[in-house]
């Protein structure tokens, strides 16, 4: 039994994607943006039969590290995170409490993102791109024919470009990036359902250049 198994998990009040990437052959596996719900995504990596290497954030709303605290304290991994969203970080159970939804801080992430690095997963690596505009530490997950978007590109739509810290124009740009990826690229967004670079470049209104963010 081998090749990189990839399960979505729906969590939350917001149904945040929470991504599970396992790996029989090393036996580990990856959450990335472990949004709520912290037993069910741990239940779910116990059923891969794979052990918790660590954690992947793609940026730091409250709906995407709501079950990370539950989740390090019963299998305590590295996190990784892009600095630039160290504020949202802090204040996510604060940033929560705004939308009357419950959830507890996140602890200290161990390591921090920047646009070049590389995470592997057993003999799978994936490069790390710095896409902000929905928010400014954001990152998308680049590998084995996938985009770990987060919340930059959803099926049909794109993330939102009027809250706090939003960047408009570095939204498009960021977009523009992403639309050079191989058309067979598979999209894994932050909400919603999977989609693939060459569906939205043909029906998404941000892709095809119809549309911008709000402000840019």
């Amino acid at each position: 039994m081998s090749g990189l198994r990839v399960q979505q998990l729906t969590v939350g009040p917001l149904e945040e994607n929470c991504w599970l990437l396992s790996d029989p052959e090393s036996q580990q596996a990856v959450l990335v943006d472990p949004g709520d719900e912290a037993e069910t995504l741990l239940a779910a990596v116990a059923a891969t039969g794979c052990r918790l290497a660590g954690v992947w954030l793609t940026h730091c709303h409250f709906d995407h590290v709501g079950g990370l605290a539950g989740v390090v304290r019963a299998n305590p991994v590295p996190i990784w995170m892009h600095p630039a969203d160290q504020f949202f970080y802090e204040h996510a159970a604060e940033n929560a409490g705004r939308w009357g939804i419950q959830i507890e801080n996140p602890p200290p992430a161990q390591h921090q993102l920047a646009e070049g690095n590389t995470l592997t997963l057993g003999a799978y690596s994936f490069a790390v791109w710095h896409v902000p505009g929905h928010a400014p530490g954001h990152v998308a997950f680049i590998g084995h024919e996938l985009c770990i978007s987060g919340d930059v590109l959803f099926a049909g739509s794109i993330g939102r470009t009027d809250l706090p810290l939003c960047d408009p124009p570095a939204m498009h740009q960021s977009l523009m990036r992403l639309a050079t990826l191989p058309e067979g690229t598979r999209v894994l967004p932050g909400h919603g359902v999977m989609t693939t670079i060459g569906r939205e470049l043909a029906s998404n209104p941000f892709l095809r250049g119809a549309a911008r963010p709000i402000g840019a």
